[in-house]
């Protein structure tokens, strides 16, 4: 099976269990799905893989359902509960890496097999998270800002996808222009790096234009809240 028909099949099963969340739970399912996003991309981000002929990292869905869900918050919601999830990734993030950087220095016994693993995948993490919280905070309330002003503009229930694109589209370029120099510099080469930098933009466009569906479902949504 391709990569290709892999990825849609990733971004189709992501959406799915976001708006799950939010049909079970409400505000606190998008919360606690940003709270597990963050984690989850910045894993899934260490692997780069081959997309539609171009080199992208792994975690750029992941990344694209943090956008979703706080636009989705904004547009039920409010600001106030936007930028209140943002900081609940933030803190998240940073509580990771704290505690899976001390778990590293934990001796390993004799027969065990699981050290150099979690290595390979957190030892890169406090750059990843530096690039991460540094994009992360930057672009999400960038995004959450412009989602409101374009709102502002655009009030209407048939203009979402304006709003959920126009905010997209600006604050993922920003993100990418500042999560791959500070998490690639010096790994890749200059080439490399601007190839990743646009993939991953294209990539997340594209990412931002298939969730376009999803958040109007989630509008329409009454939440459990169970």
């Amino acid at each position: 099976m391709s990569n290709e028909v892999i990825w849609l099949g990733f971004a189709c099963i992501n959406f799915i269990l976001i708006v799950a969340a939010y049909k079970l739970f409400g505000k606190y399912g998008l919360f606690t799905w940003i709270a597990m996003g963050t984690i989850l991309a910045n894993i899934q981000v260490v692997k780069m893989v081959e997309l539609f002929g171009l080199t992208a990292t792994l975690g750029n869905i992941m990344f694209g359902t943090l956008f979703l869900a706080t636009d989705a918050l904004n547009e039920k919601y409010g600001i106030k509960d936007a930028r209140r999830s943002v900081f609940i990734g933030f803190f998240t993030l940073i509580s990771m890496v704290i505690i899976m950087q001390v778990a590293l220095q934990f001796i390993e016994a004799d027969d065990g097999t699981v050290q150099h693993a979690l290595e390979t995948i957190f030892g890169l993490m406090p750059r990843i998270a530096l690039a991460s919280l540094t994009a992360y905070l930057i672009s999400q309330l960038l995004d959450v800002y412009l989602f409101q002003k374009i709102k502002e503009a655009f009030p209407s229930d048939k203009l979402l996808f304006v709003r959920n694109l126009g905010s997209t589209m600006i604050s993922q370029l920003i993100d990418s222009l500042i999560f791959v120099p500070i998490a690639f510099i010096g790994i890749v080469s200059a080439t490399d790096l601007w190839q990743i930098i646009f993939t991953t933009y294209i990539i997340k466009l594209l990412v931002a234009a298939l969730d376009t569906p999803f958040i109007y479902l989630m509008k329409r949504i009454q939440p459990l809240n169970i």
